[in-house]
């Protein structure tokens, strides 16, 4: 009779591997050290492996236990998916959602799409967290976020994603440039020595690199900003030109006098608004709905 691990012994691995200390592991397990050290021993002995090498001063996994804990986050990845596909058909969007969003749709998008979730679907418990892209993919599969908004093109290794709505760009720049005297401004001729972005890390940087049809590490302006506002506050200082996206645009971030604010001609010089969720979640219906709801919202009429 095969003897198999049990969910609990399989978190008891994933969590002592990831924090290589039986004290924390039993901790973040909310058990005792004795309980959890019982709980491998017992997965050891049913598997017939050595997982791990003891010492007194420090928890060393085998390659064969890393291989296992390896399996084991899948396998309770699996497990949580099970229970949130049934909580998801018995009533969607209901329970806790943590959301994971970029500081370049933040501010944005949420005051105006919020009250509109929070009133369609009252029972949803939404926690969320702003963050570089980066970052987010990687709490993303890791577990400890549920669903991204992002922006695109955005390589997402083992994320399903969903297009929710196009969010084209804009140029700001002075009153006094001579792009402010054109209704629309072609992105070649906007100067790429002029041109302010955000940091590296931002991939609002990368769109607007895209946008302008320009290389990927630019000889742009030596200037950088951290923030949306910051670069509206750099070229209304007249220390170059920027792009925003529309959303933005939208949200008074650009109310100088100072400032002409022109659209961008050509196709494809707007960036996808869209969700990223783990392949492997039990809540991919419930993720399609939150994507089908904000894209009825953004194609709308703002409030």
């Amino acid at each position: 009779m095969i003897n198999l691990p049990t969910l609990r012994q399989l978190r008891y691995l994933v969590e002592l591997v990831e924090c290589r200390h039986f004290g924390r592991a039993a901790q973040a397990c909310n058990v005792t050290q004795s309980t959890l050290s019982s709980g491998i021993q017992e997965l050891e002995d049913g598997l017939g492996v050595r997982l791990l090498e003891r010492t007194k001063r420090r928890v060393v996994t085998t390659p064969v236990g890393l291989e296992i804990a390896k399996r084991a986050r899948r396998t309770l990845e699996e497990a949580e998916g099970l229970v949130e596909a049934a909580k998801a058909g018995a009533k969607p969007l209901c329970s806790d959602l943590r959301l994971g969003i970029i500081p370049t749709i933040g501010p944005y998008l949420l005051p105006r799409v919020l009250p509109q979730i929070r009133e369609r679907f009252p029972d949803l418990k939404l926690f969320l967290r702003e963050d570089q892209t980066a970052h987010l993919l990687d709490q993303l599969a890791s577990g400890e976020l549920d669903v991204l908004i992002l922006a695109f093109p955005m390589d997402t290794p083992g994320a399903e994603t969903m297009m929710i709505g196009r969010d084209p760009f804009w140029l700001v720049c002075p009153a006094s440039h001579p792009l402010a005297a054109k209704k629309s401004v072609s992105p070649e001729d906007i100067p790429a020595g002029e041109l302010l972005l955000l940091e590296d890390g931002h991939c609002l940087r990368e769109h607007a690199l895209a946008a302008c049809k320009l290389p990927g590490r630019m000889r742009a302006n030596r200037f950088q900003g951290t923030s949306l506002h910051t670069l509206v506050e750099m070229t209304a200082s007249g220390l170059g030109l920027t792009l925003v996206p529309d959303m933005a645009k939208e949200s008074h971030l650009i109310g100088s006098s100072q400032l002409a604010i022109r659209p961008l001609s050509g196709k494809e010089t707007a960036r996808e608004i869209g969700l990223a969720w783990r392949r492997t979640s039990g809540r991919r219906a419930e993720f399609k709905l939150l994507g089908k709801t904000l894209g009825e919202i953004l194609s709308g009429p703002h409030q």
